[in-house]
């Protein structure tokens, strides 16, 4: 029975470094999917988190390469700044109840898987490719298990859906203020929004005495069928476009990226805990998103995405009754290719749980990084030009996130 508990503070403090580390993966990941709650050994559990990323992307040396709608004189002949700050700080919250009954367990969740920020402004050099970018996501979602002795331990199946709501815009330079006389700001906008159902599916065993579990678990994509919106050129005079001064409605389609992550930590002494993770996350999927009003294309979101993986280890250990502490160590490789901002980044977490009695647990952690360095430049993604707009570097640049978490279980 002691190691038993001991073995349950431990797994506490492995699950709170890993939510640290999630919320700084790639693509538009931020919080992911996460089901660590089901896994409770209470009855009924409540759990809420939250996490704030500070990451600290500049860029440098901008060079405007873009030729439409009037090809000279560029942005950088005009004044406009040849660097800019590339990322915004943002929150990744999650709240989440978990019941269990004779071997079944169920948690209902709120996350907010997807989302980015990025808002290097209207007087940089690269205004013709981003002034700023957004996106929103909401995921509700139910999970199910149920567990049965073998062997050992107790092997889990898991189950369960999610909807996803999901929102952003794009506002980016189209002409120069400076080459219409100022007559308007000459800046385009694109507003989307949709939603979509996912499920997920997967396998965990568990020996609680040891403080082993692995688990295996596959999240199905969220197909985004109807994404609606509009484009908004009110700012682009009619001589520069013959769309200019409309706003058009737009429509689309897309899937959010299937997943597989593989999860395994286990007591290697007593007192102790290592932990480690593999995730693999099809974020190669989203390439090139087009928008059409009747049947032609208006504009297009280009990601040019490749698959990602992140990749965690770490180690854990309970000091007595009330604390115990981990360490980790996350790898994330980068999803951008030839164009973008999103580089390989190391991630180094430290956590701590707090247990004033058997009902309530908090913990506070904290994970500091770098962003590796790069540059970025136009491609082609299906024989359309992606990323052709403007040239750029960035070094290597720190991340930095706080996390905190409190669980009512009883």
């Amino acid at each position: 029975m002691v190691r038993t508990i001991i073995s349950r503070g431990l797994l506490v403090v492995a699950a709170g470094c890993g939510l640290q580390s999630t919320a700084l993966a790639g693509g538009l990941e931020r919080g992911g999917y996460n089901i660590d709650l089901l896994f409770d050994p209470s009855q009924f559990a409540v759990e809420s988190s939250a996490t704030f990323v500070m990451p600290q992307r500049k860029v440098k040396n901008v060079v405007d390469t873009n030729t439409l709608p009037i090809p000279a004189p560029n942005l950088n002949t005009l004044g406009y700044s040849t660097s800019a700050d590339d990322s915004e700080n943002y929150w990744s919250p999650r709240i989440g109840a978990k019941a269990g009954y004779n071997g079944l367990d169920c948690m209902f969740d709120y996350s907010q898987p997807y989302g980015a920020h990025t808002k290097p402004g209207a007087r940089w050099a690269g205004a013709y490719d981003n002034i700023e970018t957004k996106v929103n996501s909401d995921n509700y979602a139910l999970t199910c298990s149920y567990r049965f002795d073998v062997g050992p331990g107790q092997l889990r199946v898991i189950g369960g859906a999610n909807y996803l709501q999901m929102d952003g815009f794009k506002e980016r330079l189209l002409v120069a203020p400076e080459l219409i006389g100022f007559a308007a700001s000459g800046v385009g906008r694109l507003d989307l929004e949709a939603d979509g159902w996912g499920w997920r599916a997967g396998l965990a065993y568990e020996i609680p005495e040891y403080a082993f579990r692995a688990s295996l678990m596959y999240y199905s994509e969220v197909k985004l069928k109807e994404i609606t919106g509009t484009v908004d050129l009110t700012q682009v005079p009619a001589i520069v476009s013959p769309l200019g001064g409309l706003i058009l409605p737009v429509e689309g389609s897309t899937s959010m990226p299937d997943a597989l992550e593989l999860k395994v930590q286990s007591g290697i002494a007593p007192g102790w805990l290592a932990f480690g993770s593999v995730k693999w996350t099809d974020w190669s999927q989203l390439q090139r998103i087009a928008f059409y009003n009747s049947g032609v294309e208006i504009t297009s979101l280009d990601l040019g995405y490749r698959d990602g993986w992140t990749v965690t280890g770490g180690i854990g250990h309970k000091f007595n009754d009330q604390w115990s502490g981990a360490l980790s160590v996350t790898w994330d490789r980068g999803t951008s290719q030839e164009f973008g901002t999103q580089t390989d980044s190391w991630l180094f977490g430290a956590g701590v749980a707090y247990s004033p009695n058997q009902n309530v647990e908090i913990r506070l952690g904290g994970v500091v990084g770098i962003l590796t360095g790069g540059d970025s430049s136009g491609t082609v993604i299906d024989g359309t030009p992606a990323g052709h707009r403007a040239t750029y570097e960035y070094d290597d640049d720190l991340v930095a996130a706080l996390s905190t978490s409190l669980k009512i279980k009883f």
